[in-house]
């Protein structure tokens, strides 16, 4: 039995006593002589008094083990380890105040996790955005001081003048690219989600890569419900629509074919977008979801890797989800859902 226990039973017994003598004394007052009543009296103040005391006593007791306790769960805590005092299973004030504190400190520990996290994808992010500014801005400066040093044929200056033109017009969409992908991770781009029909955004999106896929001559075909109606943001979900039609005809080659097709799919309503491209081994079906990720296979072709990365952050946010499947040389379908 703990001390603190023993002491309360002590006080418990020694209160029973004295109200148990106070009971008798009243009850054979009358019958009791002087010297009798004044031996009783005194030891029934002598119980109170050492019941009292030894209440007081274990108070005391109890707060300053309350203190020591807790200021020990704290030195473990403060140090990064587990109190070796802590009883979850015990019902009593030290274990629910440690359990609060345990609580608390779990918080703490995993808001530094986020922070490293973030700090860590900040670094990364930096690191990234320099690599791929890097070469288009060199190329400008290098054909920059070509101009300027060198005499040139009207000819040879006009192609110059255009493969730095090609060269701005790929860091501007390397920009573009990342101050979506900054308003994606940081949440500050507003999603409006409306009932809106389905067919009219997969136009929008199959407007912006209608002419680069004219000239590679692939065929275009959309199968979708001009009625169909589905809950979501118009803008940016053409947007990763957009991007998936984008890398679609970037790696189909010439007189390939691209189909959408729409149906529902048990809660949601799917997109199928299949292209007759190159295609993505299995191993690599979540890599390509991932920032500035680009095989060796397509780093001849233009782009900077976050159309896929987007996309899926787009309908990721709108509760949707995105799949892919793919038989390389054969085709590649990415899957994309969204919720009804």
């Amino acid at each position: 039995m703990k001390k603190g226990s023993l002491k309360l039973t002590l006080l418990k017994n020694g209160l029973a006593a004295a109200a148990l003598l106070l009971i008798l004394l009243s009850v054979l007052w009358e019958y009791l002589p002087h010297h009798v009543i004044r031996v009783a009296v005194l030891v029934i103040g002598i119980t109170a008094f050492l019941s009292v005391f030894l209440w007081r006593r274990c108070q005391q007791r109890q707060l300053t083990d309350f203190a020591n306790e807790i200021c020990e769960t704290l030195d473990a805590l403060m140090d990064g380890r587990e109190p070796g005092n802590f009883h979850p299973y015990e019902d009593s004030q030290v274990s629910k105040v440690q359990g609060k504190l345990l609580q608390y400190y779990g918080r703490i520990r995993e808001s530094q996790r986020q922070s490293d996290e973030d700090k860590q994808t900040i670094q990364e992010l930096v690191s990234d955005i320099s690599h791929q500014v890097k070469t288009p801005v060199a190329n400008i400066q290098m054909f920059t001081n070509i101009l300027y040093q060198h005499r040139l044929s009207d000819e040879k200056r006009a192609e110059f003048l255009e493969t730095m033109m090609a060269q701005i017009h790929k860091l501007d969409f390397l920009m573009q690219s990342l101050v979506k992908m900054s308003r994606l991770e940081t949440g500050t781009f507003t999603l409006h989600m409306e009932n809106n029909r389905l067919y009219d955004t997969i136009a929008q999106a199959v407007n912006g890569i209608w002419a680069r896929a004219d000239q590679k001559n692939i065929r275009l075909h959309v199968t979708c419900d001009s009625q169909t109606t589905v809950k979501h943001d118009t803008k940016w979900t053409a947007e990763a629509l957009g991007n998936i039609l984008d890398n679609a005809v970037k790696y189909t080659p010439k007189g390939g074919s691209i189909r959408v097709t729409v149906r529902p799919w048990q809660f949601y309503t799917r997109i199928d977008i299949t292209d007759t491209g190159i295609g993505i081994a299995s191993g690599h079906y979540n890599d390509v979801f991932k920032r500035f990720y680009r095989t060796q296979e397509v780093a001849a072709e233009e782009g900077v890797g976050l159309g896929l990365y987007l996309a899926r952050g787009i309908i990721t946010r709108q509760k949707g989800y995105i799949s892919v499947r793919s038989d390389p040389g054969k085709y590649t379908t990415f899957s994309v859902f969204l919720l009804q």
